[in-house]
């Protein structure tokens, strides 16, 4: 967990400041639902891309 902060804490300083803030916030939702156990419900944006991709085929 360590090494993830201190990644974080790099790329926070390195992005521009519009990109952190919203990195900042999607971080703070996780967390959130993660608190609220409610992580395990939610659909990936990967398999619902999967999903989309199987309707669109032929």
């Amino acid at each position: 967990m360590d090494a993830l902060i201190a990644e974080l804490n790099t790329k926070l300083n390195y992005w521009q400041p519009a990109v952190a803030e919203q990195v900042r916030h999607c971080i703070l939702e996780i967390i959130e639902m993660a608190d609220q156990d409610v992580l395990d419900i939610l659909r990936t944006r990967t398999v619902e891309q999967e999903v989309l991709d199987l309707l669109d085929e032929p």
